[in-house]
């Protein structure tokens, strides 16, 4: 069995541009930075940061490029494909992206985030906030366990 599939969650690294092919066709690429946190053998806490190259197709380049920009919250998930050409030096250069095939975007401000497939954009459900009522006499705010 063979399997291509990633997802990759982070931040925008810049703001998108939307462009399209001479078919017609909309295409967007866009850089990704997510970051890795760990500890080391003496316990100190270190970070490692990868930037990583997503390319969107259709109804998908179109939601990246009306919502998102610089810094924005996106979860990514889609294949691997390594693709080459030959640089105006003469040589062979070769690239590794991401073909999205499915991607949600982070909060917004008015509501949940829509999610973007290639069929095109399902708006997410707004559930709504529970609240909690402090006066109750039901509930003691001491025994709240934040």
């Amino acid at each position: 069995m063979n399997l291509n599939k990633v997802f990759i969650a982070g931040r925008l690294t810049a703001d998108p541009e939307l462009r399209t092919t001479p078919g017609g066709a909309h295409v967007i690429s866009f850089g990704v930075a997510t970051n890795r946190v760990w500890r080391d053998k003496a316990g100190e806490r270190r970070e490692e940061t990868e930037f990583h190259n997503v390319v969107a197709w259709g109804r998908q380049a179109e939601v990246v490029s009306q919502f998102l920009k610089k810094g924005g919250l996106i979860l990514v998930e889609g294949r691997l494909q390594t693709r080459s050409w030959e640089g105006k030096d003469g040589q062979t250069r070769r690239t590794t992206e991401v073909i999205a095939e499915r991607i949600q975007l982070g909060p917004r401000t008015g509501g949940a985030p829509p999610v973007a497939n290639k069929e095109g954009v399902d708006e997410a459900k707004k559930e709504d906030m529970p609240v909690i009522d402090l006066d109750s006499e039901n509930i003691n705010p001491e025994d709240l366990p934040f």
